[in-house]
């Protein structure tokens, strides 16, 4: 599942944008299925025009009845009717997501066999301080088992002793959830942490949901500013 919204808050329109030859949404959407990895992808959303391009190629969308205030949010809406067990939600700025990174969080849950994780992300190492600090970086902090303690827009761990290594990972906008993990997730109401810091994650965090990070080293640029976008271009050529 692909969440898609024409109006974000940074970068109003930017799945619509060109990345050398098609909208950024069209990118995601196609490198998703290159991965050869799911049953189905969808885009969610609820822009015509978003809705529009993705079946100019043929490509299957759902249209949000509600308005949302976040993707799963959008995504719990889609797959409440589906049989389905494990939902994907790729973020429609992604057009770097690679099958490598996507096989790992898939297999998370293959190896939980006493079914005890509630959904998986992706994390990435970064050590450009710049980056580190920078507010529309998502970090996160996890445990001894790689399951996430909080993430946060703020740099984490704060780094009081300059002598003392820590490892800074970036949250990558990739989630794989177990289906009841997202009907929870649509019912329950944002608490605090989350509406503070804007990153839905959280949500999950404040109710005691279990998030397992895998590491991966494929970084890939997700596109939230006009100067992502310029990178990505250079990059796609």
């Amino acid at each position: 599942m692909i969440p898609a919204r024409y109006q974000a808050s940074r970068f109003p329109a930017k799945l619509m944008q060109d990345l050398s030859g098609k909208p950024v949404i069209v990118r995601t959407y196609e490198a998703a299925i290159n991965t050869g990895l799911f049953n189905e992808v969808y885009v969610v959303t609820d822009s015509p025009v978003i809705s529009e391009v993705i079946k100019k190629i043929d490509g299957k969308v759902i249209m949000s009845k509600n308005t949302h205030e976040s993707g799963s949010d959008r995504i719990a809406e889609a797959v409440e009717d589906m049989d389905v067990d494990i939902v994907i939600n790729v973020q429609g700025d992604e057009p770097f997501i690679d099958s490598e990174s996507l096989e790992k969080i898939i297999q998370v849950f293959k190896n939980d066999t006493n079914k005890e994780i509630d959904l998986a992300s992706l994390m990435t190492p970064i050590t450009d301080w710049d980056e580190i600090a920078n507010p529309n970086t998502v970090k996160v902090i996890v445990d001894n088992k790689d399951f996430a303690l909080y993430f946060s827009r703020s740099p984490i761990p704060y780094p009081r002793d300059k002598e003392v290594e820590a490892i800074y990972y970036k949250h990558k906008g990739v989630y794989a959830f177990r289906k009841r993990a997202l009907a929870d997730f649509q019912k329950l109401p944002m608490l605090p942490l989350e509406a503070k810091e804007k990153i839905e994650a959280i949500r999950f965090l404040e109710y005691g949901k279990k998030i397992k990070m895998v590491e991966t080293h494929v970084t890939g640029i997700e596109i939230d500013t006009p100067e992502d976008l310029e990178r990505a271009r250079k990059v796609w050529k």
